[in-house]
């Protein structure tokens, strides 16, 4: 009776034992690679490493180095001179002229399509602040056009919603560009510049522009209030915002060839206002290669890493050489060392 008791009792304690079930997983026996590093395939680790990094390196060097760009600064030569040390009433005025004229000699070939951009620097679109003044649900759906409670302070006006609200698209870039070349107005492409998945997706065919610009505050450029936010793609580069504070947003193509040593004059609004935080303007134009844009950086990475494993396979094998040891020697295992380093 008693051993009945005792066995029922063992019964129900592993029934209710929080132990794992034993198996191989749980006791960790199961089948394991464990290789070992032995000094011929450290050696060819490396050497492989090496040898594909610096092949890529130079060919992406190679690559940018076809890549012909021209960056000009304008926000300080556009500034007329009895208005230098007033840029801020300048650029803020609605009464004067902010036409101004550069002259841009491309120094090689440009073979089209040829990307225009604008360059910002010391303008931080990843402040937190500046981020979370948006609303996402408003900018892709007509139903959420009064969800602005994120947008501060740019949320309405007259108590009816701005749409889009918030300080990123209430500071969007408002320069212009014109281009002629030899008297000929080169067109600018400003089709299917933003990504396709930002136009499908995140902003909404049936959403108009409605009060954008007619608040107590006036930013940056205006939209085309007979023009869905969908088709609007100046807005849809400037509302994905950077994440550093010197930054590039395409504005549109030029669909021309350009020969080398040729003069274009670009006829430029400046009408964003820079000044106010210290920021620069710069107009880009720029071809591409295989890896996009002039970049010498990833080039000089890889290759730098290519050079690093390389001189490592010679300083191994230099010590394989003038002073091999026997692969697991348990000599050289603390303690079979003395206090003093010399070897028993």
């Amino acid at each position: 009776m008693s051993s009945g008791g005792t066995n029922g009792a063992s019964q129900a304690s592993k029934k209710n034992s929080k132990k794992p079930k034993y198996s191989r997983f749980t006791q960790q026996d199961l089948p394991a690679c464990k290789p070992i590093l032995t000094p011929g395939w450290v050696i060819t680790a490396f050497l492989s490493i090496g040898l594909v990094f610096i092949p890529i390196g130079l060919a992406s060097l190679f690559a940018s180095e076809h890549v012909v760009e021209i960056v000009d600064r304008y926000d300080e030569d556009c500034i007329p001179s009895n208005s230098a040390s007033e840029r801020l009433t300048y650029i803020q005025s609605t009464e004067t002229n902010k036409t101004c004229i550069r002259n841009l000699i491309v120094p090689k070939k440009m073979k089209q399509p040829i990307y225009v951009y604008y360059q910002l620097d010391n303008f931080y679109q990843n402040h937190r602040r500046y981020v979370k003044s948006r609303s996402d649900l408003q900018l892709r759906s007509k139903e959420y056009e009064r969800d602005t409670k994120t947008c501060e302070p740019e949320r309405a006006h007259e108590n009816e919603p701005i749409v889009p609200c918030g300080l990123v698209a209430w500071s969007l870039f408002n320069d212009t560009y014109g281009f002629s070349l030899n008297n000929k107005i080169l067109q600018v492409n400003k089709k299917d510049i933003a990504w396709k998945s930002d136009k499908e997706h995140k902003f909404g065919s049936e959403v108009y522009p409605k009060n954008f610009q007619k608040g107590p505050l006036i930013g940056g450029g205006k939209l085309n209030e007979s023009q869905p936010l969908s088709e609007q793609e100046d807005l849809i580069v400037w509302m994905r915002t950077a994440a550093l504070p010197t930054f590039r947003k395409l504005y549109g193509k030029i669909e021309d060839d350009l020969e080398a040593n040729e003069k274009i004059t670009v006829v430029i609004q400046n009408n964003y206002n820079t000044y106010s935080f210290g920021g620069n303007k710069n107009l880009v134009l720029s071809t591409t290669s295989w890896i996009g844009g002039k970049n010498d950086f990833l080039g000089k990475a890889y290759i730098a890493v290519g050079g690093f494993c390389l001189f490592i396979v010679i300083g191994f094998i230099l010590m394989y050489v003038i002073k091999p040891r026997p692969l697991g020697d348990p000599a050289f295992l603390s303690w079979n060392q003395n206090p003093d380093g010399h070897l028993n």
